[in-house]
């Protein structure tokens, strides 16, 4: 057996110490401080969660209905654990059991090693790349917003990519385990957005060597590579079998699936997001520079030019002489003049980019035009709006597209491109040496450039710096503006001037073998330090952490108070924020990437309206007419919410309560009809059917005043009711209709569960005494989580076998 000898693994134990002394230090009040990251997303999640992770720790079982949010919804995206032991420990092991979420950047550095070493960069230059991919503003503006998932399923695309192009280079077995491992892992993660741009990473990769292996005669090799990696992939997906079968089977209801509803206009229904809504967030025409200059558009919109007293912004408004009109442009002094309506810089590093222009020149061909090709369609869907004949193109025909939103995400294609181009460059330069062909490829790389920046440094921009809609703004406003903005680009111009022009400095020492090839790996290694860790903490500052708390993340205000007293059913309407009151009340609003369609449209269409008509009298009249919020009232909400004081909410005294018999039922044929009805109607006494969908025994019913149904048990996953008629009846329950998984009993007999009112559940109910039940047994979970935990276990013993058995070959 061969020997392995110290010197091969002391590179990987220094990049692993690297990248952990770096975590560390980079987030060192998690680890020396006892404080936490701040996450906004992340304290919104916890609100919706809360009934979750109680009904988890009093039971030791999975809710799976999220009950405080949009009025109930599948806790598939909102919370669940699946039996993936397996996977979660070996997330564990590779993350050395750091901290969450902080570990998904060490993830991202270790991933993004193994990356460079299956495309043989050498170890200690490897260590630059992986930690300018996993220190990129990407990642950590990301993880200070709460995109755990994002970040995490980003962290290991590396090591999906790795074991790909393993089996491709040759090494099969152990290529089909890291594959297998790593798509696990992502998968997990469960971002499929992040896992749609992954995919076209890995297409792209495909078709280019398709084409080498074609030009090569060698079409059968490929495909043999190719069922390896299939096989790979069918075990990774089994692991996520689960959760992928709960996804797709709760997508088409959520409102990133198809819509029931005919435009009148187009006589069409809408599919998956509005363009609208999916392309808000666009790159602007210039916004790609900030991968090179990250204050290029001004930095954060959150950067307010007024907070700085040394800006002339500041100064501006302090001499302006108008103090009301000072405070109002104060809140229009956003230092970023880009056109997203929020956003902040994604820098690659200036190093990077450098080293990316020289790998176009210097990387092997295929290779190139693979992350070439990848990073230009990046950029393409990043703009989003801004090239909309390319973008609504994909949106309407590319499979699966017309389901995301936030389109700048799709920068992580070229994120992920750019420091594998680079440091593939550097490698061949290296073996290349200094000649003719070298000399003259450097010059152009420094010349574009680092020229550009120079370009940039002494200009400070084109164009007026302004939006369009701060051309009203008083003249002397607009000049303060534009000279704070122009500083702000020069000064970051100047410093990727400076690290790019010292990175190519040493390089031409190094080639002219003037110096050693260690003086130039610690140098790129301290550059990319330099570079990338201290943008970074322009947004992640001290002030973004803050002390452990075992209270509530959300604090009662005084109106929240008093509505706690009222200890029956209810749920609340609140313009507090998106998730706050969930923690506290059975809310319509919430916070969650995917919510049902059909509640979406009822809130659109009816909700808010009925909102604006109650304001609009509160504010005329000073009073209230609750009884015309009849879908208020059968969403049973009985307290708005309109502020923390004391007195700021409203009480609802004619809510339907949590179930009600009917006198009436309006027939329908349509979802049309239905939605329109449903807000022409009074929801006490009337309930609309779609009788196309659901059939009921009858129109009228003989209700009395002594008919009624109470609320026994309430519980995520399991309601109970007690009824008592003198006549048979239709019942209406203020609990959203699911079509999946849920089961109704009658006295032990399970019975249909038909929909009135667009989203609410309904029964026909015989006449007498008896207990309903409703219990919520989803099959993806219930079956698909036991295939999840199999799956997840057998990818271990894969994954062990692949690497001891590619070990063992090795060795021989």
């Amino acid at each position: 057996m061969k020997k392995i000898k110290f010197s091969e693994l002391l590179p990987h134990g220094v990049a692993i110490l690297v990248f952990l002394v770096v975590t560390l230090a980079f987030f060192s009040p998690i680890f020396f401080e006892n404080k936490v990251l701040s996450q906004s997303d992340i304290l919104q999640h916890n609100a919706s969660t809360k009934d979750l992770y109680d009904y988890r720790d009093a039971t030791g079982e999975e809710g799976l209905w999220a009950t405080r949010i949009f009025s109930g919804m599948p806790a598939y995206l909102v919370s669940m654990d699946w039996n993936d032991e397996a996977v979660v420990g070996l997330k564990k092991i590779l993350s050395l059991f750091l901290t969450h979420p902080v570990c998904n950047i060490y993830l991202c550095l270790i991933c993004y090693y193994i990356l460079l070493l299956s495309f043989r960069v050498r170890p200690y230059l490897a260590i630059a790349g992986a930690l300018a991919f996993g220190f990129s503003t990407y990642m950590i503006i990301g993880l200070s917003a709460g995109h755990n998932a994002r970040i995490g399923a980003i962290a290991f695309m590396p090591l999906v990519m790795a074991g790909i192009h393993l089996v491709f280079s040759g090494k099969k077995m152990l290529g089909f385990g890291v594959t297998a491992a790593g798509l696990a892992l992502h998968l997990r993660e469960n971002h499929l957005q992040i896992t749609y741009y992954l995919l076209i990473i890995v297409v792209v990769y495909g078709l280019v060597q398709l084409v080498w292996y074609i030009r090569a005669h060698q079409t059968t090799k490929f495909f043999k590579s190719l069922g390896w990696l299939v096989a790979a992939a069918l075990i990774a997906v089994c692991t996520f079998f689960g959760q992928f079968w709960a996804i797709a089977e709760f997508t088409p209801y959520s409102y990133r699936g198809s819509s029931e509803l005919v435009n009148p206009a187009t006589q069409k229904k809408a599919g998956g997001l509005n363009k609208s809504y999916a392309f808000q967030f666009s790159y602007g025409v210039a916004e790609p520079m900030t991968l090179v200059i990250p204050n290029f558009l001004g930095g954060s919109s959150s950067n307010y030019l007024a907070d700085d007293q040394n800006s002339k912004t500041y100064q501006a408004l302090v001499n302006s002489g108008d103090q009301q009109l000072a405070n109002q442009l104060a809140n229009a002094s956003s230092a970023y003049w880009g056109d997203q309506p929020l956003a902040a810089p994604y820098y690659a590093g200036a190093i990077i980019f450098f080293l990316f222009v020289m790998g176009i020149l210097f990387a092997e061909k295929k290779f190139m035009v693979w992350l070439l090709t990848a990073s230009v369609l990046s950029l393409f869907l990043c703009y989003g709006e801004t090239f909309s004949s390319f973008n609504y193109f994909l949106f309407d025909y590319l499979p699966g597209y017309n389901k995301f939103r936030s389109v700048t995400f799709a920068l992580i294609i070229i994120l992920f491109s750019m420091p594998l181009l680079g440091l593939l460059g550097l490698e061949k330069l290296l073996q290349t040496g200094w000649n003719q062909s070298t000399q003259r490829k450097l010059l152009w790389t420094s010349l574009f450039t680092i020229g550009l920046c120079l370009f940039f440094a002494l200009t400070g921009g084109i164009g007026n710096l302004l939006k369009d809609s701060e051309t009203q703004f008083p003249a002397w406003f607009r000049s303060a503006l534009q000279k704070d903005r122009i500083d702000l680009l020069k000064g970051d111009a100047w410093r990727s001037f400076w690290l790019m022009a010292a990175f190519a400095g040493v390089l031409f020492i190094y080639l002219k073998k003037w110096v050693k090839e260690w003086i130039l790996i610690v140098s790129l290694l301290i550059l990319t330090l330099i570079d990338l860790p201290l943008i970074d903490k322009r947004f992640i500052t001290k002030d973004r952490y803050q002390r452990k708390r075992s209270n509530a993340p959300f604090e009662l205000t005084e109106s929240e108070k008093q509505i706690m007293k009222d200890t029956s059913p209810f749920r609340v309407f609140s313009n507090k924020g998106e998730g706050g009151p969930s923690y506290y009340f059975r809310a319509t609003g919430g916070y969650s990437g995917a919510r049902l369609r059909r509640y979406e449209e009822l809130m659109d269409s009816s909700v808010f309206k009925e909102m604006d008509v109650m304001e609009n009298q509160y504010r005329t009249s000073g009073k209230l007419f609750l009884p015309h919020y009849s879908i208020m009232s059968m969403l049973n909400v009985k307290y708005f919410i309109n502020g923390p004081k004391a007195n700021d909410y409203f009480k609802n005294s004619f809510t339907n309560g949590p179930a009600w018999f009917v006198k009436e039922i309006v027939a329908v044929n349509t979802p049309n009809e239905e939605l329109i009805k449903v807000s022409e109607i009074n929801t006490l006494e009337v309930a609309v059917v779609d009788v196309s969908k659901f059939k009921v025994q009858g129109q009228k019913f003989n209700i009395d005043n002594t008919a009624a149904i109470n609320l026994l048990e309430f519980t995520p996953p399991y309601i109970k009711y007690e009824s008592q008629s003198s006549s048979d009846g239709f019942a209406v329950f203020s609990e959203i209709h699911y079509p999946k998984g849920w089961h109704a009993k009658i006295d032990g007999k399970e019975v249909p569960i038909l929909r009135a009112d667009y989203v609410l559940r309904a029964l026909e109910v015989p006449a007498g005494k008896h207990i309903i039940e409703f219990s919520f047994e989803p099959k993806p979970y219930l079956i698909g989580n036991k295939i999840t935990m199999i799956s997840s276990w057998l990818l271990l013993i894969i994954v062990a076998g692949s690497l001891g058995w590619s070990w063992g070959l090795e060795s021989q």
